[in-house]
C-alpha cells in the first residue's frame, strides 16, 4: 500500500493535467487541490512505514479516498461523454474505491493479542 499511494502521489507531480481534467467544475482551487492531494498520499504513505502512525496514515487514506471520490465520478462522467474507449475502466474505478477504503481500514484495527494460560481450567 506505500508503494501504490507513493507513486500515485508522486504522479500528481509529473502528470497534474490528468488530476486537473476530473476536477468537478463546482470544485474551486483545482491546482491548488491537486497539488495537496499530491502531498498527502505521499505523506500518509510514509506514515504508514512506522507500525508508530499506521493506524491514523490509514484513516488518513480513508479520508483522502472519500474526498477524491467527485473526481472518480467526474473522470466517469467525461470518459462517457467523449466516447472514450477507457470508459469501463473509468466505471470500474468507483466500487474500486471501496476496495481501496477497505484495504486502509485494515490498517486502522488494532490486532489482539490473547493469552492463553496453559494449565487446569475451573468449572
Amino acid at each position: 500500500m506505500v508503494i501504490l499511494y507513493l507513486l500515485a502521489g508522486i504522479n500528481h507531480f509529473i502528470n497534474p493535467a490528468m488530476y486537473l481534467k476530473i476536477m468537478p467544475s463546482y470544485i474551486g482551487w483545482h491546482g491548488t487541490l491537486v497539488f495537496v492531494s499530491g502531498v498527502f498520499e505521499i505523506i500518509l504513505a510514509l506514515l504508514l512505514i512506522p507500525h508508530s502512525s499506521r493506524r491514523i496514515a490509514a484513516w488518513g487514506i480513508i479520508a483522502l479516498l472519500i474526498a477524491v471520490f467527485p473526481a472518480n465520478i467526474q473522470m466517469a462522467i467525461n470518459y462517457y461523454n467523449e466516447n472514450n474507449p477507457g470508459f469501463w475502466i473509468a466505471v470500474l474505478r468507483l466500487p474500486l474505491q471501496a476496495l481501496l477504503i477497505w484495504w486502509a481500514y485494515s490498517f486502522t484495527r488494532k490486532k489482539r493479542m490473547f493469552a492463553y494460560a496453559a494449565g487446569p481450567t475451573n468449572g
